[in-house]
């Protein structure tokens, strides 16, 4: 069995504006500070070699790193029901085949539209069941310490979006900074067509069909086109819009 990483790391690097802050403590700082916390009532040399445990604080967006976006990101509702959020969701959908499909042939900000996913389904001879795990590649993920990061993915359109979800495929991904086309191209289509529904389009097909999209994955050049599981558990966190995951493939 082969265990493959889809996950890049939470990261200061990582070229995107959404806040990453780490706060790294030493083994030395934490021998002070823990000491006059929690054993401040002791006396003598409390700690191995006068070294405490290191830790970390960190300031991190849910929508940071590798992570699962509930349906309640989308919408407040989802079909006229309130919208789930992410420790709502079964983990059944979490476990499941996943699905490669290779868009590195096209170029940065491609609108992937449903004959593409037709096409490229055509292409491997594979077809879709219900709960596969959808990856979309484009192999934005090694130039993610890159300033241009968030503009050079390519992106799914709202009825590619629907396709999807229509096959049964509750979960999808990409190796890109969103679903979506890339933001400032968003941004050129509505000041060419300023109307509701070219913002987020993608985005907003969770209003009335429910999935999620694991965004920033990593890696998926290393996969076949199927034969392999994914494992992408999101993070419970309370009523949250996403959750982080450390994705991983399995090949048997």
């Amino acid at each position: 069995m082969r265990v493959i990483d889809l996950s890049v790391s939470i990261s200061e690097k990582v070229k995107e504006p959404l806040p990453t802050e780490i706060a790294y403590e030493t083994h030395e700082e934490c021998a002070d500070n823990m000491g006059k916390i929690l054993f401040k009532d002791l006396e003598g040399d409390i700690f191995m070699n006068n070294m405490g445990l290191a830790g970390e604080v960190i300031n991190l967006a849910t929508h940071s790193g590798t992570h699962v976006d509930a349906p309640y990101h989308y919408s407040p509702t989802c079909n006229g029901k309130p919208s789930r959020t992410i420790d709502e969701l079964p983990l059944e959908w979490f476990f499941s085949d996943g699905v490669v499909l290779d868009f590195t042939d096209k170029p940065e900000g491609y609108l992937i539209e449903p004959e593409d996913l037709i096409e490229k389904l055509s292409e491997i001879n594979y077809t879709l069941k219900p709960y596969d795990i959808v990856l979309i590649r484009c192999d934005a993920d090694k130039r993610i310490h890159e300033d241009n990061y968030v503009k050079i993915h390519v992106g799914a359109s709202a009825k590619a979006t629907h396709w999807l979800i229509d096959q049964g495929v509750k979960v999808v991904g990409t190796d890109g900074w969103g679903w979506d086309i890339p933001l400032h191209l968003q941004i050129e289509k509505f000041k060419q067509n300023p109307k509701q529904g070219i913002i987020w389009e993608a985005h907003y097909v969770g209003i009335d069909k429910e999935y999620c999209q694991i965004e920033k994955l990593a890696n998926l050049e290393q996969l076949p086109p199927f034969g392999f599981k994914v494992s992408c558990f999101p993070t419970k966190i309370e009523k949250a819009s996403a959750g982080w995951t450390r994705a991983v493939a399995i090949i048997e």
